[in-house]
């Protein structure tokens, strides 16, 4: 009510005069009626007071990997940066990379596939994938090989829970960054495979893969396993993303067999720029990869962004002498290869080392991912189609040890007591059981679903027959 002078002052007196006598007349009244009620009414107290220590007791409890959040703004705004930046190295980055360096009869087919990486894990890794990479195992002498099965579904997960490792991070987004990684680890492997390979068995493969080899791996390294116990340094996926990748593809290739006319008749790639475009979103989401596993926006964050970028364009120059003194060109496929062979090898080194250690294995990098793609691959003749283990396996193993040599503990407090051996013994492991679970999944596929598309179909080409499109002909 407007407060005017003259009638309209005497009215609001009257008015809180009226409101004055009636709240005293209630007053009194429920002083009576709380006089004569004093038992029931202590009753009711108890009653309420028993509620809700029942429904307290029946609350949730938080599981071991869990702990309340206490939210961090500025990490947490970063991480969910870096999130987006990883799903771009999916799609479209690795996408049109490998789409690229195919034949034009098989794009489709190829670009499909890590379409199929997303669709498959993000399911996988709802269902059951997270709960075993990053749960606590009830069982201590298990929990060093495995998760628990406490978070299927995302049971247990809230707004308000936090892994215990990051306090200040919403578990639904670190559990999405998480994602992504292992997102790309299988759509790796997809490159060893191109141009042969049945769209049903892919699924199959890829869904399998995820459960049994990807998710304890993880575990093992990053979860709270015997690995990540044991000492073993991994910033961001040296091994659990790119050795473990490299290997299975590596022994994808050796299953499946070449090719039709692999070795006898030229195979090319049907377009460089658009292995150029992938390469470029590679490169940026790689920022994404490793400076967003540093689980905050702080100074290591800072030190994982320069190392990548460092360590890519060190790779890429080294990868380019290489090439000139071989071929006597400079490719253009060469100079973007030697630049993922840098960003492979700096990925388990990222936030552990400084970077002259991050140029240094940059120039390792780029002429060991050479010989293992160029002239490894020839000598032993398997047809890893597009280098996954050439560029993964290779360049992950060479990181992986290196930041065994150029850990520091200036740059991080977790590079005390780093050593060669204990990287070594980390990828002894990562590589023995990369390659038992990939073989035995690819034996659930070959004699279930099937793996290799007939010969027909790889002459024609995928597109056509398994996706019922083509690019047009020139």
């Amino acid at each position: 009510m407007r407060n005017h002078k003259g009638d309209t002052e005497v009215s609001h007196v009257q008015t809180q005069g009226k409101g004055l006598l009636a709240l005293t007349c209630f007053l009194g009244a429920l002083a009576a009626a709380g006089a004569a009620c004093a038992a029931p009414g202590a009753e009711l107290a108890t009653t309420i007071t028993e509620v809700a220590t029942t429904a307290s007791e029946q609350a949730p409890a938080l599981f071991s990997h869990q702990v309340p959040l206490e939210l961090n703004e500025a990490s947490t705004a970063w991480l969910g940066t870096s999130t987006a930046l990883v799903l771009l190295m999916t799609l479209p980055g690795l996408a049109l990379f490998y789409g690229g360096m195919v034949r034009r009869k098989n794009v489709i087919a190829t670009i499909t596939q890590s379409v199929a990486a997303f669709a498959v894990v993000t399911l996988v890794w709802f269902v059951a994938g997270y709960s075993i990479a990053f749960g606590v195992n009830p069982d201590e002498g298990l929990n060093r090989f495995v998760g628990s099965l406490d978070a299927v579904f995302l049971n247990g997960v809230t707004k308000d829970t936090a892994y215990a490792a990051l306090p200040g991070i919403p578990e639904y987004l670190w559990l999405s960054f998480q994602l992504t990684f292992a997102i790309i680890t299988p759509a790796l492997i997809t490159g060893a495979f191109a141009e042969r390979i049945k769209y049903s068995g892919l699924l199959l493969f890829i869904a399998l893969w995820s459960l049994i080899v990807y998710a304890p791996i993880a575990h093992w390294v990053w979860g709270g396993g015997f690995l990540g116990a044991d000492g073993v340094l991994d910033f961001a996926g040296g091994a659990v993303v790119h050795v473990n990748s490299g290997v299975a593809g590596l022994v994808c290739a050796i299953f499946l067999g070449a090719r039709r006319g692999y070795g006898v008749e030229p195979i090319t790639a049907h377009n460089p720029v658009l292995t150029m475009i992938g390469a470029s979103l590679l490169l940026v989401g790689w920022i994404g990869f490793n400076a967003g596993s540093a689980g905050a926006a702080d100074g290591l964050m800072g030190v994982a962004l320069i190392n990548t970028l460092l360590a890519a364009a060190a790779g890429s120059l080294s990868w380019k002498f290489i090439e000139r003194i071989e071929k006597r060109k400079w490719s253009l496929i060469g100079v973007l290869s030697g630049v993922v062979a840098g960003l492979v090898a700096i990925t388990p080194a990222a936030g552990f080392v400084d970077p002259k250690g991050a140029v240094i294995i940059g120039l390792i990098a780029g002429p060991v991912c050479y010989v293992s793609s160029v002239w490894l691959k020839k000598l032993l003749k398997y047809d890893d189609s597009l280098d996954a283990f050439g560029l993964h396996g290779a360049g992950g193993l060479v990181g992986a040890l290196l930041t065994g040599v150029f850990a520091s503990t200036a740059i991080n407090d977790l590079s005390e007591g780093a050593t060669v051996w204990a990287q070594f013994m980390g990828l002894v492991w990562t590589i023995v059981w990369s390659a038992i679970g990939t073989l035995i999944v690819l034996v659930i596929c070959k004699y279930t679903v099937g793996l290799r598309v007939k010969e027909e179909v790889e002459d024609e080409g995928l597109d056509t027959h398994l996706h019922g499109e083509a690019l047009e002909a020139h």
